[in-house]
């Protein structure tokens, strides 16, 4: 398939740059089978329509604040942004400066903060710091929020930015889908009889990176580092035992499941996964799917299609933006049916 296939056009004004005073005000579009109508809602809804046979997996990654501002010795302004933390006081990440930054140039961060550029390694640079790097992000980085938002990170941002259930620092990115959840949500849900588990997959690079191959095919998938334990993957057998459903809040937490599938078989594992899926893909673990809307072209958004299916995943996107449901990180969410889950059922 062509990335072409994935493009789609947004209203600008249809972006939500800024979140909902409340969490769980966010709309939700349920896309199910062959249905040619996509019922709506509030986000509070999808207890309604989770039963106590269900279980609910979770990301429980944290966003570290992973973007610096500095100066060269020169006295440009540049900018880092922390993909990962390789050692006490070595990390990679991109850097972006007016102009080309050689190896072996000194960087300032804070006015304190000294940085040497060691190495490049494709898009990314090798930083070697005179100083802890967690201890410096911790102190004067920000949330490195996504372009489309067209704005630096805000105070607000650091806790609206984050799940309400994030315990593991690691992401540069949200899970998005799972900032919908507040406490009540979660409270009613379990009341249910649902059970609720975690994976951990943290959010990189990959995130912000679009799909420029003229076939999907080409694109080379990132990296990211994720694990599921033991205790999730009980969870999940139990629930296909008395014949619930595995719901994932999230591409990254459907990503992780997958990635551990051998067949009908799931075992814990931890480490990195670089899974692309896209349509064409048979999915073993995951049967609902509650995530946000995406950006054209992502490899998220070729998930969804390969997920739902193509032309109900695309109409559904086409009645989002005639019914101007939010998009993106701090947007509206879709309640997505895996393609012919209702013919097995």
């Amino acid at each position: 398939m062509e990335t072409k296939e994935f493009d789609y056009f947004l209203p600008d004004e249809l972006i939500a740059r800024f979140p909902l005073k409340k969490r769980s005000d966010s709309r939700i579009l349920y896309v199910s089978g062959n249905k040619k109508s996509f019922p709506e809602a509030l986000f509070p809804s999808l207890s309604l329509f989770l039963n106590d046979k269900d279980v609910l997996i979770m990301n429980d990654t944290r966003v570290i604040k992973s973007r610096l501002i500095g100066k060269k010795k020169s006295g440009g302004v540049v900018e880092f942004l922390c993909t990962r933390i390789l050692s006490l006081k070595t990390a990679n990440g991109l850097l972006r400066s007016n102009r080309p930054i050689k190896i072996d140039s000194e960087l300032f961060f804070a006015g304190k903060y000294k940085a040497i550029v060691e190495e490049k390694l494709g898009e990314e640079y090798l930083l070697r710091f005179e100083f802890p790097i967690k201890k410096i992000l911790e102190a004067v980085a920000m949330l490195a929020l996504p372009p489309y938002m067209g704005r630096d990170s805000m105070l607000a941002d650091e806790k609206r930015y984050q799940t309400i259930y994030g315990s593991k620092p690691g992401a540069i990115a949200a899970p998005t889908a799972g900032l919908h959840f507040d406490e009540e949500l979660i409270n009613v849900i379990k009341s249910k009889g649902v059970e609720v588990g975690f994976i951990t997959l943290h959010v990189g690079l990959g995130t912000f990176k679009p799909v420029r191959s003229k076939l999907i095919s080409h694109h080379q998938m990132h990296e990211e580092y994720f694990s599921v334990s033991e205790k999730t993957v009980d969870l999940i057998k139990r629930a296909r035992a008395r014949g619930g459903r595995v719901v994932a809040v999230g591409t990254t937490t459907l990503r992780a499941l997958e990635s551990i599938s051998d067949g009908d078989q799931i075992n814990a594992f931890e480490g990195n996964t670089g899974i692309f899926i896209f349509p064409g893909y048979e999915f073993n673990v995951v049967d609902v799917l509650v995530t946000n809307f995406h950006l054209p072209k992502s490899t998220l958004l070729m998930l969804v299609y390969a997920f739902g299916g193509i032309e109900q995943v695309r109409a559904a996107y086409k009645h989002a933006i005639e019914k101007k449901f939010r998009f993106y990180s701090y947007g509206d969410a879709m309640c997505i049916s895996r393609r012919c889950i209702e013919n097995e059922e």
